[in-house]
């Protein structure tokens, strides 16, 4: 197994870092913040006397907070629509496991973002926000990834986001900004990892493909690349090539991915940017035909690779869509994400049935959405009949609308994301043209009056010259916490979700993160998952993977 450059160079750090936490000790965090990072260290415990574990495999659900657990939950017992006989496999790791909670701030703020989460997670140590792989005074520190290489050990990140996205960027790259993705992509090749599976193509091929041309097509043929894209690089260099180069066997479909785990090491980018989102993955897991692999399959073929290490592995499997569902504000898409990760989860525990070597740690970065069923007075039931003595004669009524199990198979009967309502109608559309498509494809329906409000927009009240996001003159006209929906355009899916709200018994907080504590499930040997249960912190999890991975 080759040690990456990072693990080479940051030898004596990790040596300090372990031994740090084997003696139950908290890493330092930024002297700035000293409240901050003592409220972060004092959450630290590990599991320094119990065995050490040949096998960690970290499940992170990207925005999934018990919100979103509950929404699959529920529609697993209570919806006609429900694809379960038994229970969901997160229940059934629940059930076999430890359970606690873990808060996730940053050292210097209140909420965390993907990035900064991640990094906590993989180091162990407090970080500023969107960094990747630094510590609170902007250092590059080993993650647990890395720590695993520098043993021998196999390693792999699997995800239906893109490989340079923040949450798989976190254990394998090291740079200021999340956003710097064609860094994170060179980072990713010279890592070492063993398995590299997931989307973002765009960020690993030459800016001369620019995806047009006859140039381009023969790029494509030459690789085997079975759909399109664009170049988002600005410099020709071909990161493809150099995972050749490095020994990586390449994998662009379903088929080639069969095709490349017989092999050690093996790159798959299966999208130009992000993968098929829970919606799509419904409508085409059965399909023979279909190309691109799940993110159920693309984690069996991980696991594949990585057991045949004799010093054990590694693995992150990241299912990041559920957050992209939370930023639209789209209900229906979330609970399809949810279905997809949980049957991801549900491979992952087949794989490690009967193991006592074998750690597993689900959890999430952050809650996205502030995502919830409420009760309302929109359509207040009408008094009904019941037959118990103990209501002698008088009807029963609800003061308000609870919300009737039918409505979870409104959200499960949704055949389009609302990013992929406003794609197919473009961004000129008319209000009708917006009506028809969001009620052709969703169970719940829209007015033109509505889509005609959804449509509209307003000078930018946050406007910030030269901003990613804050650059546009004019934004869609979010009528209240306009602030919390910042991604220029497309907080248009959360309005579309918001109008939609009402009648699914759903409310939505923001369109960006929220602070609220996420689950934290282990399952393995009793005196190693004991440690991740309580009330936590993200550091502190990190802390305690890297001790049950390295332990002597």
């Amino acid at each position: 197994m080759r040690i990456s450059p990072i693990a080479a160079a940051t030898a004596s750090a990790a040596a300090f870092a372990l031994a740090t936490v084997a003696c139950g000790g908290a890493t330092p965090a930024s002297e700035a913040s000293p409240e901050t990072a003592s409220t972060v260290a004092a959450d630290v415990q590990t599991a320094a006397d119990a065995p050490r574990m040949r096998n960690v495999i970290l499940l992170i659900g990207d925005g999934m907070g018990p919100q979103q657990i509950g929404l699959l939950e529920i529609w697993a017992r209570r919806a006609s629509s429900s694809t379960y006989v038994g229970p969901t496999h997160i229940e059934r790791m629940a059930d076999a496991g430890t359970v606690g909670l873990s808060m996730t701030d940053p050292v210097d703020a209140l909420v965390v973002d993907s990035a900064c989460s991640a990094t906590q997670l993989a180091t162990g140590e407090a970080a500023l926000g969107e960094v990747i792989g630094l510590d609170a005074e902007g250092n590059a520190v080993p993650t647990i990834l890395e720590l695993a290489e520098a043993r021998g050990m196999a390693t792999g990140l699997v995800s239906d986001t893109r490989l340079t996205h923040a949450t798989p960027a976190s254990f394998a790259a090291h740079v200021h900004h999340r956003s710097h993705e064609n860094e994170i992509a060179a980072q990713m090749i010279a890592s070492g990892a063993d398995v590299l599976l997931s989307g973002g193509l765009r960020h690993f091929v030459p800016a001369s493909l620019d995806g047009a041309g006859d140039d381009d097509a023969a790029w494509l043929a030459d690789h085997g690349v079975p759909f399109d894209v664009a170049s988002r690089r600005d410099d020709d260099r071909d990161l493809i090539a150099e995972a050749v180069a490095d020994g990586y066997a390449l994998a662009f479909d379903r088929e080639q991915l069969a095709a490349a785990t017989g092999g050690e090491r093996v790159l798959g980018l299966f999208a130009p940017s992000g993968m098929m989102d829970g919606i799509q993955w419904h409508q085409t897991v059965d399909d023979p035909a279909r190309a691109e692999p799940t993110l159920t399959e693309m984690t069996v073929a991980a696991l594949d690779i990585l057991e045949d290490d004799p010093d054990g592995f590694f693995l992150m499997v990241e299912g990041g869509q559920i957050d992209w569902a939370g930023h639209d504000n789209d209900a229906g898409r979330l609970l399809h994400e949810m279905r997809k990760y949980d049957d991801a989860i549900g491979a992952v525990l087949a794989w490690a049935e009967g193991r006592d070597d074998t750690l597993i740690v689900l959890t999430a970065d952050h809650e996205t959405g502030g995502f919830g069923l409420s009760y309302s007075a929109f359509d207040v039931p009408v008094p009904v009949t019941i037959a118990g003595d103990g209501f002698a004669g008088a009807p029963y009524q609800p003061n308000f609308n609870f919300g009737d199990p039918s409505q979870l198979d409104g959200l499960f009967a949704q055949t389009l994301s609302l990013e992929g309502m406003l794609a197919e109608v473009g961004d000129d559309a008319a209000p009708d043209a917006l009506m028809a498509v969001v009620n052709e494809h969703s169970a719940f329906d829209i007015t033109e009056a509505e889509a005609t409000e959804i449509l509209a927009m307003v000078p930018n009240a946050y406007h910030v010259e030269g901003h990613s996001y804050l650059d546009a003159e004019e934004l869609p006209h979010v009528h209240d916490f306009a602030a919390f929906y910042p991604f220029g355009l497309s907080s248009r899916r959360g309005l579309i979700g918001r109008a939609l709200a009402t009648q699914q018994n759903v409310v939505w907080a923001s369109g960006t993160h929220t602070h609220t504590p996420v689950a934290v499930v282990a399952w393995g040997p009793e005196p190693v998952r004991r440690a991740f249960g309580g009330l936590t912190h993200h550091v502190a999890i990190g802390q305690t993977l890297v001790d049950v991975l390295t332990a002597e």
